[in-house]
This record gives C-alpha cells, sequence and structure tokens, in this order.
C-alpha cells in the first residue's frame, strides 16, 4: 500500500492559501517532557502563529480537571481539549484516555469542531479514534509515527514469551490506523525506512521535527578547559544513560569531568544508584525536570552533547544540542547517524560500548580548539535543513493535499 496525498478535499485555487482549521491528536502534549510532546506544542505553535486555527486533543493532566481551554504554547494561544485521563501506573507520567470512551469524545469534538484536516501525533488511543471518526465523516488525516512500539513493552506488564504477540498486534493495528489517512510521515528518512519494512505501507514521507535555532545561544568562545558533558532526555531504560555514566568512570581522574542529566524519569533512582556505585557522586548532577529557560542555559554551558540511547526516531534533543553549537557523540543506531556525522559534528560509537563512548568523549574534550571549534560549526550548520520553517510548509502542503517538493 502507497501512501500518498489524496485529491479529496483538496481547497479550490482560490481558497488554497486560507487559514485551515487543524485537530491535532496528540496522547501526550505538554506539561510532557518528550519528543512527540515537544514535536506537537512546536507544530501548533507554528501553524497558529500562520493564522490557523489549531485544537489539540490530550488526555487531561488529572482525571477530575478536563474540559476545553486556552493554552499558551511556544507564544502562541491554542485551544487545547483535555479529556478525561486516567495514570498508567506502570509508567512515571503517561496518561491515556480510557480507549472505548476515545470514538465517543471524537464524535463531540468534530460535532463542535468544523475541521479540514486531522493531524494524528498517535495511533494508540486518541489518534485512532480521531482517525476513525474524521474518515466516517470525509475528513482527511495526516499521520505521524513517533513510536516503536519495542519501546513500551517494560510498561505493558505482559510477561516476556508474549511480547512477540503483543508486537504483532500492535503493528497490524497501527497498520490499519495509517492505511486511513492521507499521508503518513515520520521524522526522518531512518524512520521511514524502520515503518515501511516493519508494516505493509510505502510512501511514509520523512519530514523533520523541525527546530527554531533563534531560541539557542552558542558559546563559541575559547575555553581553557572542556569538562562538561550532558544528557537531555527522558531517563527510561533505552535511552542507556546508564552507558554514559560507565564510560564517564573510564576518564575520570584523567580528566575533571562534570556530567549533568537534565530530565525526568522511572530509571532515575536506578541511574543515581548506578552512579553510586560508579564513585561518581561528585561528578553527576540530575537536574530533573527544568524550565526552557534553564535548558538553554544547560546547553549553552556544556562542552558535549552525550547520548546512548537505541531508539530514537530522530532526537530533539540532540537538533537542541546542535543548535546550541555542541559537538555530538551519539549511539550508532536507528536516527542518530542522521543528524551526528562521525567526524564531522562529533562522533558515533557502537550501541553499549562504554569503552568507545569513553574514547570519543576524551577525543571532543581534549581536541585542539581548532578541531572543536571546527564540531562546533558542523553542528550549526547541520542544524539548517532542520529549521522548523521547512517543516511547516511542508505540513501545510499535505493538510492541502497538494504535492510536495520532489
Amino acid at each position: 500500500m502507497t501512501v500518498t496525498p489524496s485529491d479529496e478535499h483538496t481547497p479550490e485555487p482560490a481558497e488554497t492559501n486560507r487559514p485551515l482549521t487543524v485537530v491535532m491528536a496528540a496522547d501526550t502534549f505538554a506539561p510532557d517532557v518528550n519528543g512527540a510532546a515537544r514535536f506537537t506544542e512546536r507544530l501548533s505553535a507554528g501553524l497558529a502563529a500562520r493564522g490557523h486555527k489549531v485544537h489539540v486533543v490530550t488526555p487531561s493532566v488529572t482525571h477530575r480537571r478536563h474540559g476545553v481551554f486556552i493554552e499558551e504554547i511556544e507564544g502562541q494561544q491554542i485551544t487545547v481539549h483535555r479529556l478525561p485521563g486516567w495514570r498508567w501506573h506502570p509508567h512515571d507520567w503517561l496518561r491515556f484516555v480510557l480507549p472505548w470512551m476515545a470514538k465517543h469524545y471524537s464524535r463531540r469534538i468534530l460535532d463542535g469542531v468544523d475541521a479540514d484536516v486531522v493531524h494524528s501525533q498517535s495511533h494508540i488511543v486518541l489518534g485512532r479514534a480521531l482517525t476513525r471518526i474524521a474518515r466516517q465523516r470525509g475528513i482527511p488525516v495526516v499521520a505521524t509515527n513517533h513510536v516503536m512500539a519495542d519501546n513500551i513493552l517494560d510498561f505493558t506488564l505482559l510477561p516476556k514469551a508474549l511480547y512477540d504477540v503483543f508486537l504483532k498486534l500492535a503493528w497490524a493495528d497501527a497498520e490499519r490506523t495509517f492505511k486511513m489517512s492521507r499521508a503518513v510521515t515520520t521524522p526522518t528518512r531512518r524512520a521511514a525506512a524502520f515503518l515501511e519494512e516493519t508494516i505493509d505501507i510505502s510512501g511514509v514521507v520523512p519530514i523533520s521535527c523541525g527546530i527554531d535555532k533563534r531560541n539557542y545561544t552558542p558559546d563559541l568562545s575559547v575555553r581553557p578547559q572542556r569538562t562538561r558533558v550532558l544528557f537531555v532526555g527522558r531517563l527510561t531504560t533505552e535511552k542507556h544513560v546508564e552507558v554514559t555514566l560507565e564510560a564517564i568512570a573510564k576518564l575520570v581522574p584523567e580528566l575533571d569531568i562534570t556530567f549533568e542529566i537534565v530530565g525526568g524519569g522511572d530509571q532515575h533512582k536506578n541511574l543515581e544508584q548506578h552512579t553510586k556505585r560508579l564513585g561518581l557522586e561528585q561528578r553527576v548532577i540530575f537536574r530533573g525536570r527544568v524550565s526552557e529557560e534553564e535548558l538553554r542555559a544547560a546547553y549553552s554551558r556544556a562542552d558535549v552533547f552525550a547520548i546512548a540511547s537505541v531508539a530514537e526516531l530522530q532526537s530533539i534533543a540532540t537538533m537542541e544540542a546542535m543548535a546550541s553549537g555542541l559537538p555530538v557523540v551519539a549511539a550508532n543506531a536507528v536516527a542518530l547517524p542522521h543528524l551526528v556525522h562521525d567526524g564531522e559534528n562529533g562522533y558515533l560509537f557502537e550501541p553499549g560500548d562504554a569503552d568507545q563512548l569513553a574514547e570519543k568523549l576524551r577525543a571532543v574534550l581534549t581536541a585542539t580548539p581548532e578541531e572543536y571549534s571546527r564540531m562546533q560549526q558542523a553542528s550549526l550548520s547541520g542544524i539548517e535543513i532542520h529549521d522548523i520553517e521547512r517543516t511547516l510548509d511542508t505540513f501545510e502542503k499535505l493538510y492541502r493535499g497538494e504535492p510536495l517538493d520532489a
């Protein structure tokens, strides 16, 4: 099956540039801190800044406080429909709408919102329901896949013997949902290839999540010493922050390193315990969740960004690090090589290999000023193609059913 923009519902020529009403289906959204939530925030705000009407449909933060709210997202006023959300307690923050109620809520929302298009950010609950109701009503759907089903296995409470069965059923359901969409997108070409190889679908469109580099302040001054390693992201098993901790332990006391970890997650306590076992209590700072201003300051004071994750469909945090002028040392897995070009804006290492990670970190931290500056400039140059305006242009064309540039 090939997914291509349909002629159905394409605006008349006179209406081509009229503002659109877009309904976003998001199983995760602010105040959640993860790639899918951050992308939905930036896309919604960017579309609103261009004059489109955006409605985000997402679970409520608490079960009791639900309804329709006008919320400020990235400086824009967005209409957010927060449906009754329930905590999934095996996960540290995940909330969900009761699946058997999701279609009911979807009908009610589409009764009240004259939507030109539905954009599903998740095929699991709300995206699944809104896609089906939109399809029934002839409203075109654009779907973006942020999910690798393997990543949620730890939180299903299923015995490992049933993992393969779960994955087969999960991807089969995803395939059915995606085939109801005008177009299916993913953040990178590698992620698109992964989806096309996993289910019976082709024509998946790679569109970067995008970033506004103006929000970040690179520090290009020459520092007498480079000692600060940074990681930003959820502290979950697939991020493998423990590998970076082990690499740091191999470099101390040779290098006077501080490892700053920004983000929260279910592995926080385990990582703190691992830090103690490695004798790194004085070297590692757990910041937890921080404000946008604090996050940008962390990027600006860091010397290198390290990410050992093996499940990134793009990695907004890596893009933020690049926009901040940081060399990056990343696992050679999934989409990270799409951002990190070995020997140019940093280095790649084999996933799980703490010795190789330590070697690459040493190479960055001890590089000559000229070599380090070259890597910084390579990161800044590499982020240009991920400009958020390009992302917005592409999604507007998909929403309108217009052909994309070759």
